[in-house]
């Protein structure tokens, strides 16, 4: 038997990496588009408290609406983020420079250009040789093939900007090793094996993000953001930072989960003989797998030497996009496929200038000293553990990891400061809890879809596990997390 690790067609891809969302139904929708305008109404109306420009609360008004409308299913995030830059630009609270500033953000562009790179692993079928090599070397048990794909998953992340693209490539990983495992919806003796599988994807996706700048949209984001305090962090500073708590929870989680779930089989002696039957069947590598494979090579070793060498990262990832559409590996047919990209830049960048905007115009500041004033008094370890608690918590209030990270992540770090916390380990914390928080709930991260989908994973193992493997990362991520950060990060 050939384990039935096959690479999705491209438009099993597409629907697999951005699957549509079941349309809520009309009313309760109308009623949430009514709330998130009264809720804009309201804050608009209601005079600036402090000493707040009224421009400042009025983008907030915005921005709040905005944040809102997406966390109450009022409208798609592309369809409000577009709709708040035209108001902030209509009813003048933004000039049309400050407005579309976002368009320009040489890390925003590398997100993008990132993203259609990526689409090159899928498309030779890198990532589909790269699981079979995985199982071939830990497939002997169960808990070998969690960990099989928490390394497989580590390998190809530094090369995806998107979690969720990522999960298109992991997800068929993780479900064809449960298949090869004998999962079926009509096998009831195998139905806690499939949801370890399943939830080792979710909490993989979480910790690979959080190991590589790169892995997650919205970790450079981040990055820019702090750099407001004076934080500098780049591509090797950031794998330095998060080697030591994401390796350890990487080797740690699978277990944890393992012990938890108690699948029914525990050793497949038979699955490393099979991947290799099935890697000798793809043949050796071919052309457009090798020029992938040594120009994601190439981008990761420029983007780790971008600071000592003074090479923009951003012209590093054209120059990767550029010799994929030399070589043939991506065509012209295959950019103009990707219109989920172009989605993604327009959000993306709306909502990092309406955040951008609002620390700008003293709206942040005026939010931290109200925080201050709350959290004052405080020793300042127990202020940063309830930053970062809240910070944590308040995600599930949020279906988007990046709009989280740009509505709270200044604000919280910005308090942060003022409390007399290390900006640097503060900051770090928080970008590595927006990164392990995405499996808390089932709607935390889009990446989390296809598995949520698979039929093996009911609501309460989604939240029961979530909450079991967010808490766990946190303490991690703390208690080891936070020496090394103090003995790594300046």
């Amino acid at each position: 038997m050939v384990l039935p690790l096959r690479r999705p067609e491209t438009d099993e891809v597409r629907l697999a990496v951005h699957p549509s969302p079941p349309a809520p139904p009309e009313r309760p929708k109308r009623l949430a588009r009514v709330i998130a305008l009264a809720i804009a109404l309201v804050i608009w109306f209601v005079p600036p408290p402090g000493n707040l420009t009224s421009q400042a609360w009025h983008l907030f008004a915005i921005f709040a609406a905005t944040i809102l409308s997406v966390v109450i299913g009022a409208f798609p995030i592309l369809t409000a983020s577009v709709l708040a830059v035209a108001a902030a630009v209509l009813t003048g609270t933004l000039s049309a420079e400050d407005g579309y500033a976002g368009f320009a953000n040489p890390t925003i562009i590398l997100i993008i250009v990132a993203f259609l790179v990526a689409r090159a692993v899928v498309k030779c079928g890198l990532g589909q040789r790269l699981g079979y090599r995985a199982i071939s070397l830990f497939g002997k048990s169960t808990l070998g093939l969690s960990y099989s794909i928490f390394a497989v998953d580590a390998l190809i992340a530094p090369a995806f900007p998107s979690n969720t693209a990522r999960s298109g490539v992991l997800y068929p990983l993780a479900f064809s090793m449960a298949e090869a495992a004998g999962v079926s919806p009509e096998r009831e003796d195998r139905k806690r094996l499939a949801r370890f599988l399943m939830f080792s994807g979710m909490a993989s996706l979480t910790l690979s993000s959080a190991l590589w700048l790169t892995a997650m949209a919205g970790n450079p984001l981040g990055a820019e953001i702090a750099r407001q305090y004076g934080i500098n962090i780049g591509f090797g500073s950031w794998l330095v930072a998060a080697s030591v708590p994401t390796i350890l929870a990487m080797a740690l989680i699978p277990f944890l989960l393992y012990k938890i779930i108690k699948p029914e089989v525990t050793s497949m002696p038979d699955a490393p003989a099979e991947a290799r039957k099935s890697l000798a069947a793809l043949g050796p590598l071919t052309r457009d797998q090798k020029v992938v494979a040594f120009t994601f090579f190439g981008m990761v070793t420029l983007w780790g030497l971008s600071s000592t060498l003074g090479i923009d990262p951003t012209a590093i990832a054209f120059l990767g996009l550029g010799i994929m559409l030399a070589s043939g590996v991506l065509n012209l047919t295959d950019i103009a496929k990707e219109g989920d990209v172009l989605a993604t830049f327009i959000w993306f960048a709306s909502l990092f200038t309406l955040s951008d905007q609002l620390n700008k115009l003293g709206f942040m500041e005026f939010l931290g000293e109200r925080l201050v004033m709350r959290l004052g008094g405080l020793p300042t370890v127990v202020a940063a553990l309830a930053l970062v608690l809240a910070y944590v918590l308040l995600h599930y209030l949020f279906v988007s990891q990046t709009a989280h990270l740009l509505a709270l992540f200044g604000v919280f770090l910005g308090v942060g400061v003022k409390l007399g916390v290390s900006p640097a380990l503060l900051a770090y914390q928080l970008l590595f809890a927006t990164n392990y928080f995405a499996a808390i709930a089932p709607q935390a991260s889009s990446a989390n879809l296809l598995f949520v989908g698979s039929g093996y994973l009911s609501q309460s193992d989604l939240y029961r596990l979530g909450a079991l493997h967010t808490g766990c990362c946190m303490l991690l991520y703390l208690l080891i997390g936070t020496p090394w950060l103090l003995l790594v990060a300046r």
